[in-house]
């Protein structure tokens, strides 16, 4: 952490008369009151992260709620913590002490967790995990194997729909969901980012093209999944205005697994993930400069995390959407025929056995 103020005597105590405590003081329950262990772990976030926006997007929530926490740690403490600048944050003297103190405390938290882990290794009962039909068929259900084997006490139940379930009712323990949770109670983390294109197979093409743009669009067979997400409404709309769907379309179907299966074996073209050569399709990616995201977001109830059979699937999740791990989550688009460049051979090790018989 760099230090952007003067340096100060290592034992640094402030007069008693001006009525502050030294950060030794600061940290002390007994004299301050209890710390809030969440608006430190938040300022932390913040400084990593340079930025309250910065930090904001890395923890899927609102940079209003980053400020108020740590005005409010600012407040509880006595301390002013960070100062905002035009380019950023950057740390106080005073808070240097605090952080470096409480990174202490927050690998002494992630040790009492992985103690607490290897002393209960055979967590039982059952989680409820909630995920859309096209991820829980297509990429959580083959990694499963491996969370369940790691954990063969533990019952699953995966459900699989196009809409998102409601974890504040308590449908599901934890939710993976492709639109923006907008609940303020909720817990949710981005967890990566979907990127589509065009893509056909090959005997589509041996059959009928390849196209060479999008307006050669309207000339082929169209491949379309309907579901409740306007944004591919909008593309429609977007590409082929004033075409009635019955005019282009050939094939329309309402779930993710059954519009990448017509795909697959040549129904027509139409719009999948960029990792869809890497669950064993033999599919070919067309280069009609049309891209579009939508962002993965997990969510779950608040207390949700003290169930340590809940927390474990949490981990789980975080690590199955990994955008270290797998590069077609990142934030920027990478080109199907590009990901093995941009793919560790550790990664390749770590993917489920039989996740797919092709890869580019």
């Amino acid at each position: 952490m760099k230090n952007h103020t003067n340096s100060q005597p290592e034992d640094m105590h402030l007069s008693d008369e001006r009525g502050v405590l030294s950060w030794e003081q600061a940290l002390q329950p007994a004299r301050r009151g209890a710390v809030d262990w969440e608006s430190i772990h938040i300022s932390l976030e913040v400084i990593r992260n340079g930025s309250f926006r910065a930090a904001a997007e890395h923890l899927g929530t609102s940079i209003n709620v980053l400020r108020r926490r740590v005005d409010e740690l600012e407040r509880s403490l006595g301390i002013k913590l960070l100062t905002r600048h035009v380019d950023g944050v950057r740390v106080t003297s005073e808070g240097e002490k605090i952080f470096e103190a409480a990174k202490k405390m927050e690998v002494a938290a992630y040790e009492l967790i992985q103690a607490g882990e290897q002393t209960n290794v055979h967590l039982s009962g059952e989680v409820r995990l909630a995920v859309t039909e096209g991820l829980g068929t297509f990429w959580i259900s083959p990694w499963l194997v491996e969370f369940q084997r790691a954990n063969p006490n533990l019952l699953v139940d995966v459900h699989c729909a196009m809409k998102s379930a409601d974890v504040l009712r308590m449908e599901a323990d934890v939710a993976i969901q492709i639109t923006r949770p907008t609940v303020p109670d909720l817990r949710m983390v981005k967890l990566g980012r979907l990127h589509f294109m065009f893509f056909a197979a090959p005997s589509y093409i041996e059959t009928f093209g390849h196209p060479k743009t999008a307006a050669d669009l309207v000339n082929h067979r169209i491949v379309l999944q309907s579901d409740d997400n306007q944004q591919w409404r909008e593309l429609y709309d977007r590409l082929f205005p004033g075409i009635p769907a019955s005019h282009l379309v050939a094939l329309r179907t309402n779930v993710s697994s059954a519009h990448y299966w017509s795909i697959v074996k040549g129904g027509g073209i139409g719009i999948l993930p960029t990792y869809a050569q890497w669950i064993g399709a033999p599919l070919v990616p067309l280069d009609l400069d049309v891209k579009e995201y939508v962002d993965i977001w997990m969510t779950y109830h608040p207390d949700a995390k003290n169930i340590p059979r809940v927390s474990r699937l949490i981990d789980w999740v975080i690590q199955a959407f990994s955008p270290e791990k797998f590069p077609w989550f990142r934030d920027e688009f990478i080109h199907p025929l590009k990901l093995m460049d941009h793919y560790s051979s550790d990664s390749l090790m770590s993917m489920p056995p039989n996740f797919g018989h092709r890869r580019p």
